[in-house]
Order: C-alpha cells, then structure tokens, then sequence
C-alpha cells in the first residue's frame, strides 16, 4: 500500500492486467503478457515520485508479478526518489527483495521492518541498507521464526547494514550477539536502543564475556525478554550504561518457577545498580507479561537496588508481580526518591494471609517524602484507620492519578473523605484495572469490590460539587 497518492490506482487495475495476468487457486501463477514501453514507464515515474510511505502489512499477491515488472525498470534505482518511510510486515521471499531494492534509496528516513522466512536475496539487499540509505535515523527490525523452521544466524547481514548507519538515531533490533554490540556502541548519533532477547539464536551471552565500554548518551535502553540470563550476562558486560530510561518488557517462560524469577530479578536488578549510571537513570519500566498462572510473589527487598537513583522520577512496575510491603518498607523505598512523580507498584496483587501491603498512614508518609508525585498506583489496606481524622487527614497534595487496585476496603464513604482530604482535585480513583483483575477468588467478590470503589468515585464527585458549590446539597 502506498500511503500518499495509490500508484496502481492511478495507473488503473485494467493496465496492470495487461501487463501481467495471474490466476489464484491452489497454486499461484503469473504471466508476464508484455514490457512496459517508455510512454508506461513515464507514467509510473510521474506517481511513485511523488510518494513518500511506503507500507506493506501483509503477503499481498501482488508482490511476485511486480518485482518480476521491476527486474526491467530502466529507473530502479530512482523510482522512488522521495521516499521517507518504509514499513514492511510480510515475508522476505526474493520477490521482497526485489521490490526493497527499489524503496532502498538515499532519502529513506525510517524502516520498520518485521519478517519472516527470509531468503537469501532478502539477507544480500538487506546487507546493502547501509549503502544505500545512508540518512537513516530510525529502524525497527523484528523477525519471527515459524515454530517448524530451522534456526539460522541472519545477524551478519544485520550487523554489516547497521555498522555503516552513523545518522542513525532509533533502532530496534533482536540481539545480535558480542559482534553486533561492539558495532552498535559505535553509532554516536544513537539515542534509543531496544534489544528483543526473546529470539535470539546467538550463545554469546550463555557465559562470562569479556569487558565492553558500554553506551554514553543514550535516552532509552528497552530490553525484552524471556529469561534473565543471558540479559544478566550482557549487562555485565559493559563498564557503563548511560541512560535517561530503561525499559524491559518480560515474558516469562511458562517453565520457570515464580521463585527462581525473583531471585534472578533481584540479581538483574543488582547488575543495573553497578553498571547504570546512578546520577543519569531517570525513568525505570518493567512490565511482566505473564498468565494468571505464573504471577511472582516478592518482598520488597528486591527493589533496594533501585534506591541508588536518587534522580528517578518514573517508577512503573506492572502485572504479575505481589509485592509483599509494610508501611515502613514503602517508605524506605520512596524516601530515596525526593523527585518521583509516577510511581506505579502493585497495581493488583493475590492476597495472601502473608501478604502485607500498606495502609493510609503508609501513603501519607509518601506524599510527604514525593511531592511532586503526580500519578500514584498502589494497593493498600484501607481498613485501617486508627487516629486518623477522617475530614482532615493531614497533608494536602496534587495528585492527579490515583490507583488503588484490589484494595481491602470496608467503608467506601470513610475512604472516600480520606482522599478527599489528601487530594482536593481528585475527582475519581482509576478503575481500569479491574479489567486485568484476575486474583479475585470468585467472580461475585470481584463484583462486590468493584461496587465498592464505584460508590467512593460517587462519594469524591458529591464531595467536589460541595467545594465548588458550598451551598449546595447532596442527596
């Protein structure tokens, strides 16, 4: 698909069947019925000048026929002299290539790329992106292997493209193994790097490595992974990580106990600790993208590595993890953490009986400690409020987003003049969780607990009409 001025359909769908006849049914066919003559070519050129995307979302059939037209293009190499943005989700079969040959051209600006089954021309025109596309600031290269195809190691190819990309400022890519990062730290232009550990065909971080210097200035290191080892080894082999945002997306194997993750989390954790720069790290996301089977019960411990960025503002912690915490332990975290302004942890846990989690005293202690805290999620025990002065429970603060998850709650109206008191511009507590709430024992719990925090939003939206209109009512 062409997404500025449909090139074929300015040609017409009749001219193009003069030029090529195909037939679908069980096996597909196509018949080159004659060449293009000048006058045809012309008219092309006229309209694939003038395009500057290019996308392609799936295996169209148009594709073969096409780059059978292009392999006598007498202009290939400037069809498409404008092109700024390239998206290609399909197969890397030979007829790809021939196509890519074409949109690889010097004003390519971006390349989102995701394939399967590659072919041996698609891995020889890929290996000439460097070449021809030498302003190149963004690339996405994600690959999925069909479950039955055989493993092979396409990151050469890979590898050779992105060595010679020194404009390149984005790039997303699965792990290349010791040769690609050495490669990658050169890029001085880069400033966010993702590395997909999930489909990685390389044994260079199945052990020790030896030392790399690291990266200086990036903004965002994104990690996605399925285990912690070979993670672990890649982060230790690097003097230094200096990054504004880390970011790892884990999706645990469905074969790994929940305790051994905790314990290769916390060691994970400890790496960052050493090798991120302390003073630089400012936001820290870590999404757990695990079944209601294998949700991670941890203390609170294994967060103290985090601690030493005193500059963190971001902290987001979501799905499949239940943090055991007391007041006090919440507060030792946070206390490090003087310019938070998100913090998201234990958006909804499994309670157990040896669960703790913390209650209102807890939370005021951490308004007092964050605040600038603009966004809050956190599950808390609401049922205990001894000396606390329901109309005025302290500390004012402006907080915009409040999550309270599948918190033990007893009386919506009590908690609902708590938070009033703590955050006047709050008008509701964020609800949308309970749409991922699957810890609830039976569906009639969840049920009833939902009722319960949707009357504290009723109570905080009665209570707000009041302060804006002292004289008025609520019946």
């Amino acid at each position: 698909m062409f997404t500025k001025r449909p090139v074929w359909h300015q040609l017409g769908e009749s001219q193009f069947h003069m030029i090529v006849s195909f037939r679908l049914s069980s096996r597909y066919t196509q018949t080159l019925q004659k060449p293009l003559d000048h006058k045809m070519w012309d008219t092309l050129s006229k309209y694939t000048s003038r395009v500057h995307s290019v996308t392609q979302s799936d295996n169209s059939v148009f594709i073969e026929p096409l780059s059978l037209i292009l392999l006598s293009c007498p202009l290939a190499a400037s069809l498409f002299p404008r092109l700024r943005r390239l998206t290609w989700h399909a197969d890397a079969t030979r007829g790809a290539a021939e196509f890519l040959r074409v949109t690889f051209v010097p004003s390519l600006l971006s390349l989102d790329m995701w394939i399967s089954s590659v072919s041996p021309a698609f891995l020889l025109v890929l290996s000439s992106l460097g070449t021809l596309c030498p302003r190149l600031r963004s690339m996405a290269l994600r690959y999925h292997r069909a479950i039955n195809e055989p493993s092979s190691n396409n990151s050469p190819f890979i590898i050779q493209a992105i060595s010679q990309l020194h404009h390149l400022r984005n790039l997303e890519v699965w792990d290349l193994g010791m040769q690609g990062i050495q490669h990658i730290m050169l890029l001085r232009a880069l400033q966010t790097m993702r590395l997909d550990f999930r489909t990685s065909s390389s044994s260079t971080w199945d052990g020790p490595s030896p030392q790399l210097p690291g990266f200086e200035n990036l903004r965002l290191l994104g990690l996605d992974v399925n285990t912690f080892e070979r993670p672990l080894n890649f982060l230790s082999s690097l003097t230094v990580i200096r990054t504004k945002k880390l970011a790892v997306n884990f999706t645990p194997q469905v074969a790994q106990p929940p305790a051994h993750v905790s314990r290769m989390l916390s060691r994970f954790l400890a790496i960052l600790q050493e090798r991120c720069d302390n003073n630089t790290l400012e936001h820290f996301y870590f999404v757990s993208f695990s079944n209601r089977m294998l949700r991670i019960r941890t203390e609170s411990g294994f967060l103290v590595s985090l601690r030493a960025f005193s500059n963190l503002t971001h902290l987001d912690i979501q799905r499949g993890f239940d943090i055991s915490m007391s007041d006090e332990e919440l507060c030792d975290l946070t206390g490090a953490w003087p310019k938070l302004q998100i913090l998201r942890i234990n958006c909804y846990i499994s309670i157990y009986p040896d669960t703790t989690v913390p209650t209102f005293r807890g939370l005021m202690r951490v308004l007092r400690q964050c605040p600038v805290l603009i966004s809050l999620a956190l599950v808390i025990d609401t049922t205990k409020l001894d000396d606390i002065d329901l109309r005025s429970p302290g500390y004012e603060h402006r907080l915009k987003d409040l999550t309270l998850g599948n918190s033990v709650i007893d009386s919506p109206l009590d908690v609902a003049l708590i938070l009033s008191g703590l955050f006047p511009r709050l008008q509701q507590v964020n609800l949308d969780c309970w749409d991922m709430a699957t810890t609830m024992r039976s569906l009639p719990q969840k049920k009833l607990a939902m009722e319960q925090w949707v009357l504290v939003n009723s109570f905080l939206r009665g209570f707000s009409v009041v302060r804006e209109r002292p004289g008025s009512i609520i019946i």
